[in-house]
């Protein structure tokens, strides 16, 4: 589990330390501000601690490589806060277990190799999933070699989450687990993902109409299919860490109700879940799940970042209610003002 991640001069980021949940962890702002950094920069670190490799020249540039390819610089340098002169930048995370937390700086003059101030005694049981914005179904099985025989400016968080896509479906005693979880995605969806085995093509199977191709799917069905995918591969159930940006994305209200409780589900079993979100409409819901009934005693934690006169701010705590500033909020009740004063016109 990870307990805190620290940043100094990580772009936007704000300079703090960030006190995590071993549940479900929520981070809202407006554009900007850093939350798919914070999403990217963690995930990155912890996947290269998943590997096997635990020299520390090995970690100088794996570190470096992962962060290069997940968050898309010109080079590593390029992540330093800019601001005029020479600067460094700093990420340290604690874990449970003192012997796999890490800590790795490098300055803004560097191009592909990191300082490691802490590296990892041990490499994490459980590794990763990094689920971005868009719908990745539609890229298999052809993303894969693409991005490994090419130079593509994709970033690697998709080519790790691809090929997690194209893993066979579990069989044994989890397969009641991922039955359960995916029973209202399958009913949202209208069908079962499916994988054809020459082409390695994913469908969305409709009981007596057949088969329709993942582009034909709307795109919002086609995120849903996404989360079923990892779901009945067991690759969800397996993995210590999910972190997805925007899981609202192209998603209408009554779908966003499906994510949301499939989210808390996946934390309710033990996965640390990380998501950055600018839904209102999502955040509630994610409130309303954890507040009582099956869920009430899921740990939560919930950050906000807010623009502070030329730099990022945070807020953090354990319920939403300890947040000052919730601009998604502040903006709905904006709107709902002008409404109110239109119809008065």
């Amino acid at each position: 589990m990870l307990k805190k991640a620290k940043f100094h001069n990580l772009t936007t980021v704000p300079n703090e330390v960030w006190t995590f949940s071993k549940g479900l962890n929520v981070i809202v702002g407006e554009n900007a501000m850093g939350k798919s950094h914070v999403l990217k920069a963690i995930y990155a670190m912890l996947k290269v601690q998943s590997g096997k490799d635990f020299a520390k020249t090995n970690f100088e540039r794996a570190y470096a490589d992962k962060l290069l390819g997940v968050m898309r610089p010109e080079s590593i340098g390029r992540l330093v806060k800019r601001k005029q002169g020479r600067d460094r930048c700093e990420i340290t995370l604690t874990m449970d277990a003192p012997g796999k937390n890490s800590s790795i700086a490098f300055a803004t003059n560097a191009k592909s190799q990191v300082e490691v101030i802490k590296a990892p005694k041990e490499n994490l049981a459980l590794p990763p999933v990094y689920l971005p914005t868009r719908e990745l179904a539609t890229l298999c099985p052809w993303f894969v070699p693409l991005y490994d025989n090419y130079h593509v400016e994709f970033e690697e968080a998709w080519r790790d989450t691809v090929s997690l896509l194209g893993a066979p479906s579990i069989k044994g005693p989890r397969t009641r687990d991922a039955a359960r979880l995916l029973k209202p995605l399958e009913k949202a969806m209208g069908g079962k993902v499916v994988v054809d085995a020459a082409s390695g093509r994913f469908y969305l199977h409709v009981a007596g109409a057949g088969r329709m191709e993942m582009p034909l799917v709307a795109e919002g069905l086609r995120k849903l299919a996404m989360l079923a995918r990892l779901i009945s591969t067991g690759v969800l159930l397996e993995q210590g860490y999910l972190f997805w940006d925007e899981p609202e994305t192209n998603l209408n209200p009554k779908l966003i109700k499906v994510i949301a409780e499939s989210i808390v589900h996946l934390a309710a079993e033990g996965i640390q879940v990380f998501i950055a979100t600018h839904s209102l409409f999502l955040l509630r819901e994610l409130e309303m799940l954890t507040a009582s009934g099956t869920y009430a005693a899921l740990p939560t934690r919930y950050f906000s970042l807010k623009d502070a006169v030329d730099e990022v701010a945070l807020e953090q705590g354990d319920k939403i209610d300890d947040l000052q500033t919730l601009v998604l909020l502040d903006e709905e009740l904006h709107q709902s003002d002008r409404f109110l004063a239109a119809e008065d016109r």
